[in-house]
């Protein structure tokens, strides 16, 4: 949320604050604008994210076409109906991309969108040249001045779309229980919000470029976080992902402890009560390896397995933490969410009130730690090591820590 918010403060200051800018580099007014918005769109097609390429690409259309009625006058009918064009399909795109699934640029070869925006296209061109083609006639500027659609500042029904459009991207970015704000629904809802800004003074060319170009880089700001976001966490536990752990390890002084966790027979978990249990095993204990004390970070390594880290720790500080961390673990009885089991929570504690039967599970974990030392001089040794006693652990009767 800080991103945008610092993009379109920035846009403020520069436009209230900046000095202008030389003969040089006036250029840069409009061409910044399709330079970014090009980038927005360039971004979402090669992480494949079709609501960001329909923003990007709705626009970059607005604002080219915005810019050639312009060259008819401030005042023409053509840019009254760019414009009007401009704040009702903008915010009605987004909105329908935000209302749909996300699946990708191409969805089974499915480029609906592409036929969506050239038909916008040609309706508005067509409707710009009302009074100048023989095509179009003279009905178009009637409508225009609707009370709905009247222009400048934005029309009524523009403010009411990009409301709609702000409020299914702050749905969309929400976080679920225990989550994070999605980066792409809270970049797409700070573009909306830097689009209006340039609808509202749009009579100021100068301001109507500033504050599009924040929008295409609020949108491509949001991506290179949501890459982040994918690339460094793990969607299913919440915790850091191994990219991430690597980034940690490079990091690290000369003392420090590596433990590698695994759940105690998790396939016979998956195989008794299916992949959904499964989940929820590795989420319960994520939450507990989260919150590990003595300084350490713990990351999913991958299947069942995590790596705890504590970078200023020496093993005989580190265990201790350990050993609380693993019966904190073992203590928890998780309930299994059948497909009778209410989601509510009120309901389902009532149903235990009540003296409801309910199934509950136990799990466990074995874990390994090492220091480096003697023949361990690299993390990735020490993180073998831990290894090599995660499996000791096991060995040994599982439910344990070794070292």
């Amino acid at each position: 949320m800080i991103a945008p918010a610092a993009i379109i403060l920035g846009a403020g200051l520069a436009l209230w604050l900046g000095p202008p800018l030389p003969p040089s580099l006036a250029g840069l007014k409009e061409y910044g604008a399709y330079f970014v918005l090009l980038a927005g769109a360039g971004v979402s097609l090669w992480f494949n994210r079709g609501r960001a390429l329909v923003a990007a690409m709705s626009l970059l259309l607005a604002f080219a076409g915005y810019r050639y009625a312009l060259g008819f006058g401030a005042e023409s009918f053509a840019a009254r109906a760019v414009y009007t064009a401009a704040v009702v399909l903008v915010p009605a795109n987004v909105l329908v991309a935000l209302l749909m699934p996300e699946r990708g640029v191409s969805y089974h070869g499915d480029h609906r969108w592409l036929f969506i925006a050239a038909g916008e296209v040609l309706l508005v061109a067509w409707i710009a040249a009302s009074g100048r083609s023989p095509l179009s006639g003279a009905a178009w500027q009637e409508l225009l001045e609707h009370w709905l659609l009247r222009s400048p500042p934005a029309p009524f029904a523009g403010r009411v779309l990009f409301s709609a459009a702000f409020t299914a991207a702050v749905w969309r970015a929400w976080p679920a229980k225990g989550g994070h704000f999605a980066p792409l629904g809270v970049g797409l809802a700070g573009a909306l919000v830097a689009f209006f800004v340039a609808c509202e003074w749009a009579r100021n060319e100068e301001v109507f470029g500033v504050f599009t170009t924040a929008a295409g880089a609020i949108l491509v700001v949001a991506m290179l976080q949501e890459s982040y976001r994918l690339a460094f966490h793990d969607e299913l536990t919440g915790l850091p992902g191994r990219r991430a752990l690597q980034e940690a390890l490079a990091g690290l002084g000369p003392h420090y402890t590596v433990a590698m966790a695994d759940v105690d027979h998790f396939k016979s978990f998956n195989d008794v009560h299916g992949h959904d249990i499964g989940d929820q095993v590795l989420k319960l204990v994520a939450a507990r390896l989260a919150e590990v004390a003595g300084g350490g970070r713990a990351f999913r390594y991958g299947g069942e397995e995590f790596t705890v880290l504590f970078p200023r720790s020496a093993l005989a500080q580190a265990l201790p933490h350990l050993e609380a961390t693993r019966a904190s673990v073992e203590d928890y009885r998780m309930a299994v969410r059948g497909e009778g089991r209410p989601r509510d929570q009120e309901k389902g504690a009532k149903l235990r009130a009540d003296g409801a039967p309910e199934e509950t599970l136990s799990v466990t974990v074995s874990i390994g730690a090492a220091e480096p030392g003697g023949d361990l001089r690299t993390p990735a040794q020490v993180l073998k090591a831990a290894d090599e006693a995660l499996y000791r652990a096991k060995r040994g009767g599982r439910n344990r820590v070794s070292r």
